[in-house]
């Protein structure tokens, strides 16, 4: 018996890396599974629906079931035509797992209109996309599992990618939303930010023996290690999971904080201009956030 036996569950993007570990477990898991990816580069440019029809091949070939998916979750539209095929060919939809996303890194003062666009069309809109065609679904049946990837390029901060780190944090504000909104109808939304090697972290720079070692490290963090807590969450013993956000590195899983006030400074007259900066201030600063990015708070070696 699986954990997920008569579920049926929808993963974008996978084709390949996270999303295709996801998909292969949660089928052998027991879960029918529609397979989205429309083979973009990972840039999203290009398209190549093979990749898809491979990981349905691959589950059937396990003794599985799966369809592929082709659109891109970008467009409103095919988040719906997406729920309605899982419903078609399976019966039913239970899970959905949005892992679809691009890259288009770039410094703020040279980033383009479209490249903002593209990366947060794909990876926030395409999250509330698949979100609002499954969460009526989800209502009626009084059950439901939403999983989101997001990243520490939003949670705590990446150089050049703020178009990748607005989206991946406004996925983990939609993911505990939704949590909320849909807490009634038993069902549930959880955030993961994922340190795995995949094609779009692929093009990080090897020039010297120290990145060179980093990068050998980075490559042992295979996207097979995110596939379990995927599917757990996706599983009925996660039922009383929801609204919290994970990571997972190697071999360790962590759970994240969330944003909540840790210090207040209070005036009963009310504060001028000259008193935040004599008192607030000085009251706040060492407990100021450094300005840290992710290899910061994650400087030791993985364990895999």
């Amino acid at each position: 018996m699986g954990h997920l036996d008569d579920k049926v569950a929808i993963v974008t993007g996978a084709g390949r890396g996270i999303g295709r570990e996801v998909a292969l477990l949660m089928a052998s898991e027991g879960a029918k599974v529609l397979v989205n990816d429309l083979g973009g580069e990972a840039s999203g440019e290009g398209k190549d629906i093979k990749v898809a029809d491979q990981v349905v091949a691959d589950i059937q070939e396990a003794g599985g079931e799966a369809v592929a998916n082709y659109d891109s979750v970008a467009e409103f539209e095919n988040g719906q035509k997406m729920v309605q095929q899982a419903i078609d060919a399976f019966g039913s939809i239970d899970i959905v797992v949005n892992n679809a996303g691009i890259l288009r890194d770039r410094m703020i003062f040279n980033m383009t209109e479209e490249e903002w666009d593209t990366v947060i069309g794909v990876h926030l809109k395409g999250t509330f996309n698949m979100t609002r065609a499954a969460a009526p679904h989800f209502k009626a049946q009084k059950s439901g599992r939403f999983i989101n990837f997001s990243s520490t390029s939003g949670l705590i901060g990446n150089i050049g990618q703020a178009n990748y780190g607005a989206a991946k944090l406004g996925i983990a504000g939609i993911t505990k939303v939704t949590a909320l909104d849909m807490a009634r109808y038993n069902v549930t939304a959880n955030t993961i930010a994922p340190f795995a090697w995949s094609r779009l972290i692929g093009t990080i720079p090897t020039e010297n023996e120290e990145q060179e070692q980093r990068v050998g490290k980075l490559k042992e963090m295979t996207p097979a290690h995110i596939a379990p807590i995927v599917s757990y969450l996706g599983s009925d013993d996660a039922a009383d999971v929801t609204g919290q956000i994970f990571g997972v590195r190697g071999k360790e899983i962590m759970l994240f904080s969330q944003p909540r006030p840790i210090r207040s400074a209070y005036s009963s007259e009310g504060w001028s201009v000259e008193d935040i900066g004599n008192t607030v201030k000085e009251a706040f600063k060492n407990d100021f956030t450094s300005l840290d990015v992710s290899s910061d708070v994650f400087p030791y070696n993985p364990l895999v």
